[in-house]
């Protein structure tokens, strides 16, 4: 890594890192955080062929160190486990849910394979009556709810982001095949070995580095649009973010509940630095320091091909997955290989690996971005890294 930097802006300081030819990054990131309003907090960080290019962090109470709510980036953390045990053989992707979880084929579920559950096919997205706080924040409870719960569709003949509720359905196979919680194979088998700040279920010790959420604040135009929204009870996107309940779910504040924190969800539940993002993707795809690849690339590829590609009915709209992981190229950075695969957060967060280039990224800001997903500016951060990744 060159010397460190720091760039003035309203935001405090852009401090950190780049290595040699990533000079680039660092300026599109310091244009980028000048532009903001002052009370911006974010990290940026990347990997390429497993080393560390850039390490950059703005806002006066932000260090590497800082931990944020990542939403459903947690779910890359969550198939990275799953993907593992496939590769060793734990888990079979065509097998039926019921051979791991034989409770599950209630109310027409008995055909569905791991492979349609984790390609968002399950038709699951959430229960008629909706979850407590609580409840979202234990997989068991989500888990023991869902394998009574009649398909909002017949399974496999369509696909929809299973929001809230995905980790817990995959986490109940992890835990009846091996015995132990996804939350544990994560931290026994990933970010323990790899020392990552990427948290499902964050210690109480760690508790001081984690900042809390600021709501996102829409402009009169960006606010027009998100009221205009459809926000029926009953949609389904309204039972996939569970706004249908007694207790409807309000987004921006899950992880700064300690209830959420402190458990982990699989699906919405992790804590994690831009560090831990991109460390993440850069072990499950390289050599870090001396330690091999945590995917073969088989798997790699396995795991990134398309599975559900078209209109997603819980987001009404084009979307596409591979098994558990976004295809991030195609919806969001096509210039990225065909085979990258990662996830974005609600907050803004965005992870991701590009086998291709050897690109590992990730990204984190503490206040919630509009519109929910990964926040704009990923696009020209992503860009300004990637072209500088393939320079070198």
């Amino acid at each position: 890594m060159t010397q460190e930097t720091t760039e003035p802006g309203p935001a405090g300081l852009v401090r950190g890192t780049v290595a040699e030819g990533f000079e680039a990054v660092r300026e599109e990131f310091a244009s980028f955080v000048a532009g903001e309003l002052p009370d911006y907090e974010g990290q940026l960080c990347a990997y390429v062929h497993g080393r560390r290019v850039v390490d950059l962090w703005a806002g006066p109470d932000t260090g590497p160190d800082t931990l944020y709510g990542v939403y459903s980036s947690t779910k890359g953390a969550a198939h990275l486990v799953v993907a593992l045990l496939v590769q060793e053989g734990t888990l079979e992707l065509d097998r039926k849910v019921t051979y791991y979880w034989p409770e599950f084929s209630a109310e027409g579920k008995a055909t569905l394979t791991l492979r349609d559950l984790i390609a968002h096919r399950a038709g699951l997205v959430g229960t008629d009556a909706g979850f407590t706080l609580e409840e979202l924040a234990c997989d068991r409870v989500i888990a023991e709810r869902l394998a009574d719960q009649r398909p909002f569709w017949r399974p496999g003949t369509a696909f929809g982001y299973h929001a809230l509720v995905i980790g817990a359905l995959t986490g109940e196979i992890v835990r009846r095949a091996t015995g132990r919680t996804l939350q544990e194979v994560h931290e026994e088998r990933v970010r323990a070995p790899y020392d990552l700040d990427f948290h499902l279920g964050l210690p109480e010790a760690l508790e001081p580095r984690f900042r809390t959420v600021q709501p996102m604040r829409p402009t009169p135009g960006e606010r027009e649009l998100l009221d205009s929204l459809p926000s029926g009870p009953h949609t389904l996107a309204s039972i996939a973010f569970n706004r249908n309940g007694v207790e409807p779910t309000d987004i921006e504040s899950l992880p700064n509940h300690r209830v959420v924190r402190a458990k982990g969800p699989a699906s919405v539940g992790g804590v994690a630095s831009a560090r831990g993002l991109a460390g993440l993707y850069a072990a499950a795809i390289s050599e870090v320091g001396e330690q091999a690849p945590l995917l073969k690339p088989d798997t790699v590829a396995e795991f990134g091909q398309f599975h559900s590609a078209g209109y997603d009915l819980v987001a009404r709209a084009h979307k596409s997955f591979g098994l558990g992981f976004q295809k991030t190229a195609d919806v969001a950075y096509p210039f990225l290989g065909a085979g990258t695969i990662g996830h974005s957060g609600a907050g803004g967060s965005q992870a991701f690996a590009d086998p291709h280039s050897g690109l590992a990224y990730g990204y984190t800001r503490r206040r919630y971005a509009f519109p929910g997903g990964a926040a704009p500016e990923n696009e020209r951060l992503v860009r300004a890294v990637h072209r500088a990744a393939l320079r070198i």
